[in-house]
């Protein structure tokens, strides 16, 4: 099952963006919900993850106290909220889904693409 990435664009640096991963007709409530990035010319990393019980195992050093993840699953939507953005956050950014964040299906949809630049 391929999640839909929504919400990037170009900011400058220091701006703020939410992104959110959702697919539509889909609960997303006993899913985990990872997001991961991929810059050009780089291997793809994860951001973070999100549990269905809203336990968050895992953030990447390179984000944390920057992005945040969250989900509201009434709105079946899992949000990566990112402020104080970088140009090196300037990636493609995907969500994944699965019964726990080290189980995730590797079921990987177009993404949405960040750019950070002035």
């Amino acid at each position: 099952v391929q999640l839909q990435a929504s919400g990037g664009g170009l900011v400058q640096p220091g701006g703020s963006l939410r992104l959110s991963c959702a697919r539509s007709g889909l609960s997303l409530d006993s899913y985990a919900v990872g997001w991961f990035r991929q810059a050009p010319g780089k291997e793809r990393e994860g951001v973070s993850c999100i549990e269905s019980s809203g336990t968050i195992p895992y953030t990447a050093d390179s984000v944390k106290g920057r992005f945040a993840i969250s989900r509201d699953n009434a709105k079946a939507t899992v949000y990566l909220t990112m402020d104080s953005l970088r140009p090196d956050d300037t990636a493609t950014y995907y969500c994944l889904l699965g019964p726990h964040c080290d189980e995730l299906y590797t079921s990987w949809g177009q993404g949405t693409l960040v750019t950070v630049s002035s």
